[in-house]
């Protein structure tokens, strides 16, 4: 039976991975600013976060396996590594093509890490408070993804002759904190835990013609699509609509990670009193009134209120419905994680569908395609558990 005492030390390890795990949404405000630098369009641009979230498809399934074999533990520390080279990678130069390399890097780690940390988690604690500790894990990291846009304005606006970086001084910053976090996580004393059991690619996505795991796998693939277009998106509905300069719009992405980060404090409270269907049906209704605002509206004030409640209504979406999966195959754990990170792949779909439609018809094209994926949400709310 999984050992449920858990030392402080062991939990502020694997939280400090959750931190790392935030690492990935940098990606949003450094497309915006690799597209100031290099003059790219819209479409171009969002092939970075695109480029990020596809290796959930190639990668999440994979992983699963690979737990198996060597252990939640270990597969966390190999993303964690990853993660961490991929920071250096654009201290190298400022191409294109080294940037590509640079997100291709942190998409592999990161699915990496999300398949593995999240199962990690759910060993150490008791099932019924599994929905409000990964919230809690998505409190922590949405952390570190609010502080992204924060320190590449700062960057960007500070000059620092001796270090010439800019707004990649992000880089460094947060490569320096994933080193910390694999030397945490290394000297804890967690199981290397395997499965007795050999699992094959084939019985892994078996599992998607069990309907209510099809269900919650569409439902990652639209909130992370919604995440990551808000993410990408929100600074440059704020150019667009109020003449607003890079540095000036970045705010929007910082303004939306921290009601996401405040979402998922009162969300890891709410989950212990309300049930999932409640909390998720009055998330996706907030972003419904969100995209009605970003769809008309060219008022300052309306248009950060709008991005505010993405910020709320898309937090508890991820452990809501990751848990809701873990619970209807608490037996295949490791495999149902995986299924459940590749529907990150959400991430490469939306974007590239906005990239085109903003192209097209401006930031509106690229807000009713998050629109759809809310419209989703509100239907997974009537069939998940009451």
């Amino acid at each position: 039976m999984t050992q449920r005492t858990t030392s402080l030390f062991t939990l502020s390890a694997v939280m400090l991975s959750f931190f790392a795990m935030g690492f990935v949404d940098l990606v949003g405000i450094a497309s915006n600013y690799v597209q100031k630098d290099l003059g790219l369009s819209d479409s171009e641009a969002n092939l970075f976060p695109s480029l990020v979230f596809f290796w959930f498809l190639l990668c999440s399934v994979p992983t699963s396996m690979l737990m198996n074999r060597i252990g939640r533990k270990s597969t966390v520390l190999v993303s964690l590594i990853l993660t961490v080279l991929s920071l250096f990678v654009p201290l190298l130069g400022e191409s294109y093509w080294v940037m590509l390399l640079s997100f291709s890097l942190l998409g592999i780690g990161n699915a990496i890490m999300q398949t593995s940390l999240n199962p990690l988690l759910s060993d150490l604690i008791s099932p019924d408070k599994l929905a409000s500790s990964l919230t809690f894990g998505q409190f922590v990291k949405a952390i570190a993804s609010f502080l992204a846009p924060l320190i590449a304005s700062w960057g960007a606006t500070q000059a620092i002759p001796e270090l010439g970086l800019g707004w990649r001084i992000l880089f460094p910053i947060y490569a320096t904190i994933g080193i910390l976090s694999v030397l945490a996580l290394n000297a804890t004393r967690l199981e290397h835990e395997t499965a007795s059991e050999s699992v094959s690619f084939a019985k892994c996505l078996g599992l998607l013609g069990r309907p209510t795991i099809l269900l919650c796998f569409l439902g990652i693939m639209c909130h992370v699509g919604i995440d990551v277009g808000t993410n990408t998106v929100a600074p440059k509905i704020l150019m667009e609509r109020l003449g607003l300069s890079l540095n000036e719009a970045a705010f929007a992405t910082m303004l939306y990670f921290i009601f996401r980060t405040a979402g998922c404090l009162t969300g890891s409270i709410l989950l212990r009193r309300f049930s999932s269907r409640s909390l998720l049906g009055l998330s996706a209704l907030m972003m419904l009134v969100a995209m009605g605002i970003l769809t008309l509206s060219h008022q300052a004030m309306l248009l950060y209120i709008a991005i505010a409640l993405v910020g709320l209504g898309n937090s508890n979406v991820f452990p809501i419905i990751f848990a809701e999966a873990l619970g209807r195959e608490p037996e295949h754990k490791n495999e149902v994680s995986g299924l459940m990170i590749m529907g990150v792949f959400g991430g490469t779909v939306f974007p590239l569908l906005m990239g085109y439609a903003s192209d097209w018809m401006g930031q509106t094209g690229a807000v009713l395609v998050k629109l759809l994926g809310v419209l989703y949400l509100l239907f997974l709310t009537t069939r998940l558990k009451k």
